[in-house]
């Protein structure tokens, strides 16, 4: 989420979410002067959640959603409402490896590559358009720990910039 708002130059962030009242980056982007919403799903129906959090990203103007860091899944329902305007990151080269642990099924493949997908959010889990991919070597002796390290500096790259490109169409 801060690589995508410190990237901003072609696209407005208008509402920072999470899940997590407490998280780090509602902290950062409040002192930033972002408006955020912040609602804790324990407790709640998760349609009753999905619509708070629907009401939220209407009141702020929201065109296109960013999942960063996202790791509910979003019902069919919501999905529908915003079909089309929500894109996620993925840490592996989609198609391949969808779901969690992502570096480990890498490594344990011995593949030789890695990476991360932008892709259009779908009712199926990880299987929208991928609108582009970064690939990022596995080393000898690599760990899930250390390919996910360097995972992430790719995301960082290529999330802002797959981003700037979606909002332009």
């Amino acid at each position: 989420m801060m690589a995508l708002v410190e990237a901003a130059h072609n696209y407005d962030v208008v509402l920072v979410a999470s899940d997590k009242p407490d998280a780090a980056g509602i902290a950062w982007a409040h002192d930033r002067g972002l408006a955020t919403f912040t609602q804790s799903p324990k407790g709640i129906a998760k349609a009753d959640y999905e619509a708070a959090i629907d009401a939220a990203l209407v009141a702020a103007g929201v065109e296109v959603i960013a999942l960063a860091g996202y790791m509910r899944l979003l019902s069919d329902a919501f999905v529908a409402r915003w079909a089309g305007r929500i894109i996620n990151i993925h840490p592996s080269l989609l198609p391949k490896y969808k779901g969690l642990d992502t570096h480990a099924r890498a490594i344990a493949a011995g593949d030789t590559v890695a990476g991360c997908s932008v892709h259009i959010v779908t009712e199926e889990l990880d299987g929208g358009a991928v609108l582009g991919q970064a690939e990022v070597a596995i080393r000898p002796g690599d760990t899930p720990d250390s390919l996910a390290a360097r995972v992430l500096e790719a995301e960082h790259r290529l999330y802002p910039q797959i981003l700037a490109e979606f909002v332009r169409r």
